[in-house]
């Protein structure tokens, strides 16, 4: 069987290009000062920094914001103003690390600033934001930069901020046995876990780190309602469900006490004396007798 080669033409190519353009991903909205956040920052790196703000100067919101963005940043970054000229000082900048630019806002608004990613080299620098924007082995590595005494020598706060980016456990034993085939050592790498060794004499202690996997966070769903074949969905289901109260389902009438009838009174249903508690008909009479007495 012949197949035809289908001929395409200019203008269909240029319709084919225009659709591809169009089903491409969008950039990574995350990438804007406006979608910034003190720990997604950790994610970026100093160019990605000054694209951002060169993208932002035509934004009002962020002209008039700037410091409040400035801050995000400084969480992450090392930033300085430079004020002298820019030329005379960007190498000596650049040597020690930094990308310098310059963002304008317009004439009477712009930024000469030195930007430098702030390194995260001791325990001190673990922060909340930052934990879970570092692989186990970086944590080994400033742990590792750190130690001296092991996992319980350091302070509460910082074990609280690596517990929660971070599976820990700990084990402690005699150098010959640390590597013992089939024991825990062997099982945690098998797991995916990087481990530290904290050498104590001729003990030895081991600490396993492995970075938690993201919790999704769980959202109330409603079930849908299903409706037979056929039936459309009616303006009724949309309703909230209305909770009966039982509470006042009973009349108001039961709850009112109606006055006495004066006519419906007489000497057999009227009484004023005062139930004693005592069955005998002589005993309360006594007790009233020394009642009036008093």
């Amino acid at each position: 069987m012949l197949i035809k080669n289908k001929v395409v033409t200019f203008a269909e190519k240029k319709r084919n290009m225009a659709r591809t353009k169009q089903q491409q991903p969008e950039s990574n909205p995350s990438l804007s000062i406006k979608a910034i956040t003190k720990s997604s920052v950790w994610d970026i790196q100093e160019n990605d920094v000054l694209r951002m703000w060169e993208s932002a100067t035509k934004d009002a919101e962020v002209k008039e914001n700037v410091q409040h963005y400035l801050d995000i940043f400084k969480s992450a970054f090392f930033i300085e103003e430079i004020t002298d000229d820019i030329l005379l000082v960007k190498k000596g900048y650049e040597k020690r690390g930094y990308k310098v630019a310059q963002i304008k806002f317009d004439e009477g608004m712009k930024f000469s600033w030195a930007i430098k990613k702030r390194p995260i080299m001791r325990v001190t620098d673990l922060t909340y934001e930052n934990i879970r924007h570092i692989s186990a082995a970086k944590l080994v590595e400033v742990l590792d930069r750190n130690f001296g005494g092991g996992w319980d020598s350091l302070p509460q706060s910082i074990q609280d901020i690596i517990l929660s980016g971070f599976d820990i456990s700990t084990t402690t034993l005699p150098k010959d046995r640390l590597h013992k085939k089939g024991g825990m050592y062997e099982k945690k790498i098998e797991d995916g876990f990087d481990v530290l060794e904290v050498e104590k004499g001729g003990w030895v202690e081991a600490i396993f780190a492995k970075l938690k996997p993201e919790q999704e966070k769980i959202r109330m769903q409603f079930s849908e309602k299903h409706h037979p074949e056929g039936e459309e969905e009616t303006e009724g289901d949309d309703e909230d469900f209305e909770v009966e109260d039982n509470y006042s389902s009973h009349d108001e009438e039961d709850n009112e006490v109606e006055d006495p009838n004066d006519d419906e009174i007489t000497e057999d249903n009227y009484s004023t004396m005062m139930d004693l508690g005592s069955e005998d008909p002589d005993d309360e009479a006594a007790n009233l007798i020394e009642y009036v007495d008093e």
